[in-house]
């Protein structure tokens, strides 16, 4: 036989708590799995969330880089600023290609303006209209290839190669001149890192 343990009394500075309800032990056990859920499930689903979107974000710079001709849309300022193509407004029908490698950077930008855009275009890169020669192709087959530009079409083509000195870059343009009023133009500017 053995021998029973007297027990402990209580402390007499405590009040007596009446034993727990079953209505009581199921809303404190709601209250601990709702806490556990909210310390666990809410950073899961953060980290859930932020790996999707840095997913996404390296999908979006994928097909960025993978682009192997002309993309729709403005080139970026920081684009624009280093290969110094001051793209103007108006302009629409606006496509750029960016190559790079260890030798030689290049933008690739085709838009269309109007006669105050041409203008504006050439005052930016600080060149005139003067500048620009009757049928001069600036622009080197190996570079049409890349873009598919073909300078066959009707109208008059005018071009100019916009050389400076290292940094700087070097701008070939090419003006279509079939609308007057709204010239197309390509460039091809090119850097030496």
């Amino acid at each position: 036989m053995t021998a029973s343990l007297p027990r402990q009394a209580a402390p007499p500075d405590e009040p007596h708590r009446p034993p727990e309800t079953p209505g009581h032990k199921a809303r404190r056990r709601a209250l601990t799995l709702l806490i556990i859920v909210l310390l666990i499930g809410v950073p899961a689903g953060y980290l859930m969330i932020s790996a999707n979107q840095s997913r996404n974000s390296g999908k979006d710079k994928e097909s960025k880089y993978s682009a192997t001709g002309l993309t729709a849309g403005w080139p970026s300022k920081v684009q624009r600023r280093l290969y110094q193509v001051p793209v103007p407004h108006p302009a629409d029908r606006i496509a750029y290609y960016e190559t790079n490698n260890w030798k030689t950077s290049r933008l690739y930008v085709q838009f269309r303006t109007n006669s105050a855009g041409l203008d504006s275009f050439l005052e930016g890169m600080g060149v005139n209209r003067d500048a620009l020669k009757k049928n001069d192709i600036s622009i080197g087959t190996r570079d049409q290839k890349i873009t598919g530009w073909r300078f066959t079409a009707t109208g008059t083509w005018w071009g100019l190669t916009h050389a400076q000195k290292n940094p700087a870059p070097t701008q070939d343009v090419v003006v279509n001149t079939a609308d007057p009023e709204f010239p197309m133009i390509y460039v091809v500017s090119r850097t030496v890192p």
